[in-house]
């Protein structure tokens, strides 16, 4: 394919937001009553937490948000200006200015609705021996209307790209906006493909997550997700394996597709469900010491996945891509790369 036929091929939707990220303690943790490999939406009991991690913790602004992280590995991945566009919604303050900049330089074409009237969104990253745990308030990113995406400059997205990608995160913010772009993807034979994400969307967005769910032809999750998704459709099995090949067996909106589940597990295989069976691919092992820490592992894995994907390759490629890219993000603070991969 020549590059031009990659232009816009991939689009994201979903919330992104300023990761502040610090190594914290345990005792930190406890005040907030936070657990470590969990993803959560920011009460009124975790608001200070923000300025006592700026005040207490050596803290680094990176620009974030799950499908965001993805959409800029898999850009990366490429190394094609272009390939991939961006939707969500952000402040018109400092950290949406420092987003936009951000994102622009990864060669992402960003489409942000900017809300008057709210803060860009920031998701605490605490990390405690190189595991995380995030924390996010949401703000201006759970303000995106569907309108804007109705708008002809950002519909346009829409019809150009190939491959759609959307975190489960952004079912909390604007289901209206996944339906219109689901039901494109199947009226044309596109390819849709959404996260699990965290368990608290299994369980408390059961409902929206279901609707979506005839429509996506490729499920990501790690597997403490697909355990939550398993009991929350009273599955009883914990088994991995088992709750893969189920999911990939849901009903599907249209026949052009079969639906294909990857789970990743940390450091042990990821587990790839089609037709009825399993196969499994190894991480690359990577000594302890070199762990920086799991912010963005499960999307930087993703965005590799989808690097592939939308090349045409088999999915023993993508899942080589896909663990190619955390082994990088995971040597590093937050979700960031060097200049150029380095995979072949």
């Amino acid at each position: 394919m020549a590059s031009s036929d990659f232009d816009g091929i991939l689009l994201g939707m979903g919330n992104p937001l300023l990761d502040v990220s610090a190594v914290v303690d345990q005792e930190f943790l406890d005040k907030y009553e936070i657990k470590l490999n969990n993803a959560i939406l920011a009460e009124d009991k975790h608001l200070p937490m923000y300025d006592e991690m700026s005040q207490k913790f050596n803290v680094e602004y990176i620009a974030g948000g799950a499908t965001q992280n993805s959409i800029k590995v898999a850009q990366w991945m490429l190394q094609i200006p272009g390939a991939t566009s961006y939707m969500g919604s952000i402040g018109k303050d400092k950290y949406g200015e420092a987003m936009k900049k951000d994102a622009t330089a990864a060669g992402v074409n960003v489409h942000y609705y900017e809300d008057e009237s709210t803060g860009t969104g920031t998701c605490g990253v605490c990390v405690v021996g190189g595991e995380r745990s995030l924390i996010a308030n949401l703000s201006a990113a759970n303000c995106y209307k569907v309108e804007h995406l109705k708008k002809p400059e950002n519909w346009a997205l829409v019809e150009k790209a190939k491959f759609y990608y959307i975190a489960g995160f952004f079912l909390t913010v604007s289901p209206e906006s996944i339906q219109l772009v689901r039901e494109h993807a199947a009226a044309n034979n596109k390819v849709f493909t959404m996260n699990l994400s965290a368990p608290f969307i299994c369980e408390f967005f059961k409902d929206v997550q279901e609707k979506c769910l005839p429509y996506m032809d490729y499920v990501f999750g790690n597997e403490t997700e697909a355990r939550t998704f398993s009991r929350v459709h009273g599955w009883e099995t914990d088994d991995v394996e088992q709750i893969a090949i189920k999911i990939s067996q849901l009903p599907k909106a249209t026949g052009t597709y079969k639906r294909t589940t990857v789970i990743t597990q940390g450091a042990d295989p990821v587990v790839v469900a089609e037709d009825g069976k399993v196969k499994k691919y190894p991480v690359i092992p990577l000594p302890k010491e070199k762990l920086v820490d799991t912010n963005g592992a499960g999307d930087a894995f993703v965005g590799g996945f989808l690097s592939q994907l939308v090349h045409g390759k088999s999915i023993e490629e993508c899942v080589r891509a896909g663990c190619y890219a955390s082994n990088v993000v995971i040597q590093r603070s937050g979700c960031t790369y060097p200049e150029k991969p380095d995979f072949h």
